[in-house]
């Protein structure tokens, strides 16, 4: 039977095969593409594994469990994610301990960061409710050009790009909120034409990467693929 160091770096070149693959379909370079390696709930034995395999993006939901999981490992070469949902009591310790935000969605939270953040700016991405979906966090398209301007203000955050989890509706949807995303993404891009920092579409996961490489994901979230499926967790 296969280990578990063995399985998940099988698990990783397929994941990257598929990437590649899809760029070579729209004339991409692979290169152009970050895989996120969704890490949450997974034990830091299984991020020890990638990490040799030579994945180095993690992304976390829960604050607690990932603080652990930076503070354990102490590596340097990784590149820590915050993709969850944004209490305003955990704001101080993302701040604190992540390099990449991915889930600003309202000024109050930006402010927050900002003041609790130290050292190099923090990397933020916007998520947008692309679908306007009721159950989904993300600011609604109308108010992102206000949400930019506040994050634009806070000299502590990096301002990196877009972010969405649209509703997997099924395929014509799913491209279509892709394709939306990537005209925000490039609207935004042209009003902060001074900006080259802004250069981030994090868009697509294990069962849509393909679709949303081809609207022009810069980065995919990639969690079941990886470590296979997860059981239910409380958020801490």
């Amino acid at each position: 039977m296969m280990d578990r160091q063995a399985e998940l770096k099988s698990h990783l070149e397929t994941v990257m095969t598929r990437i590649q693959t899809a760029c070579a379909q729209v004339g991409r370079a692979a290169s152009d593409v970050t895989c996120l390696a969704v890490s949450k709930t997974k034990p830091i034995e299984d991020i020890d594994c990638l990490r040799a395999a030579g994945q180095t993006a993690f992304g976390e939901n829960y604050v607690q469990e990932a603080v652990e999981k930076i503070t354990t490992l102490a590596d340097p070469s990784l590149s820590w994610h915050f993709i969850g949902a944004i209490q305003s009591n955990k704001t101080q310790l993302i701040a604190q301990h992540f390099d990449w935000v991915h889930t600003v969605d309202r000024a109050k939270i930006a402010r927050r960061l900002q003041d609790a953040r130290t050292g190099a700016p923090l990397n933020v991405l916007i998520q947008v409710n692309i679908d306007q979906s009721a159950s989904k966090a993300g600011v609604l398209p109308d108010a992102l050009p206000a949400l930019v301007n506040e994050v634009l203000q806070c000299s502590n955050l990096r301002l990196r790009g877009l972010m969405s989890i649209p509703d997997p509706v099924d395929e014509t949807a799913l491209k279509q909120a892709h394709r939306d995303l990537k005209v925000l993404f490039e609207q935004t891009k042209t009003r902060l034409s001074s900006s080259e920092s802004f250069d981030t579409l994090s868009m697509g996961m294990t069962h849509d990467l393909e679709w949303a490489i081809a609207e022009g994901s810069t980065l995919v979230r990639i969690g079941t693929a990886l470590f296979g499926k997860r059981e239910p967790k409380e958020a801490t």
